[in-house]
């Protein structure tokens, strides 16, 4: 098995998934609160399925979904990393950098301080020229962890997202972008 790098930033380590983080995993992918911006919560079941898919795309590309802890008590706060979407859309192929924390660990700057992380892993390490993001409309939060690092949007970007059912809330979804020249002439700049 390919080994999953670790990657660490002041407060987070970025690592491969354990077992023990099944669990809390699931307990996050039930919550509504954290799955607000999604078309449904999962069951146990599916988000065992989702690890399963993560840790299979580490061995096939190198990266993936890390899974976060807090660096001071090693508590499973969530994912950060990077994915190959698996649907169609006009901007695939191409690499998504994505986040998802438990309730407890929002609102603290760990998602942009791990998609920071991600995102100079993906440029420096995977050699990627490009990463885009992408959430529902009404996903603000994740949009402002987009901005903060760096990613532009342009409307003329926006779809509907091919996996989320006609009619649903979160149908209509915003893309962000960041080429790898552009992360290299900002990357070293003070947060916003």
């Amino acid at each position: 098995m390919t080994p999953v790098p670790v990657l660490t930033t002041e407060r987070l380590i970025l690592r491969g998934w354990h077992d023990d983080d099944r669990a809390p995993f699931a307990a996050m992918n039930a919550d509504p609160a954290v799955m607000e911006h999604f078309p449904a919560t999962l069951t146990r079941a599916e988000s065992d399925a989702l690890i399963d898919r993560i840790t299979a795309g580490f061995a096939r590309h190198g990266f993936g979904l890390w899974a976060v802890e807090t660096a001071r008590t090693g508590t499973f706060i969530g994912l950060t990393g990077l994915s190959v979407p698996a649907f169609d859309a006009h901007f695939l192929p191409g690499v998504e950098i994505g986040w998802r924390l438990a309730t407890t660990a929002q609102g603290h700057g760990y998602a942009t301080e791990a998609a920071r992380r991600a995102l100079a892993f993906g440029f420096q390490d995977a050699g990627l020229n490009e990463i885009v993001s992408f959430t529902s409309t009404t996903n603000h939060r994740s949009q402002a962890v987009m901005r903060r690092i760096g990613m532009t949007h342009d409307p003329a970007d926006d779809f509907d997202h091919p996996a989320v059912p006609d009619g649903h809330p979160v149908k209509r979804h915003v893309l962000y972008r960041i080429d790898a020249a552009t992360w290299a002439a900002t990357a070293h700049q003070p947060a916003r």
